[in-house]
């Protein structure tokens, strides 16, 4: 193996919002053969934010604001408890809109469901 191949990969991240750039600096800056480059090195690759899609407006047969509200938590991974927890709702109200939301984006779960909505466009990841 050439001394070259073994060098990591040096990678710029070129990210307006600071809380998104510091999340991937912290997630790329300890993967094996990646390294992060420094102000002015050269870089063999660049993450740059591109401008995320309008959110969708949901129609009548689509998800409710607080159906909306619901899958963005599912999509951060909280629990019925958590979800019901942060809106002031029930548990069994929780489950209702979860529920609801699998039906109308014809989800078989919670993953699938997360991942209809950001396809289409109606939550950002």
């Amino acid at each position: 193996m050439s001394e070259e191949s073994a060098s990591p990969v040096v990678i710029a991240i070129e990210v307006d919002d600071p809380a998104l750039r510091d999340r991937l600096a912290a997630l790329l800056g300890g993967v094996a053969g990646l390294a992060l480059a420094s102000p002015g090195e050269s870089v063999d690759a660049t993450i740059v934010e591109r401008n995320a899609p309008p959110r969708a407006e949901p129609s009548e047969s689509e998800l409710t604001p607080r159906e909306l509200d619901v899958l963005e938590l599912m999509a951060e991974g909280a629990s019925n408890k958590a979800i019901a927890r942060r809106l002031g709702i029930s548990v069994h109200t929780a489950k209702f809109h979860v529920g609801s939301i699998l039906d109308k984006l014809d989800a078989t779960g919670r993953t699938d469901a997360v991942a209809h909505a950001a396809r289409r466009g109606v939550i950002e990841l």
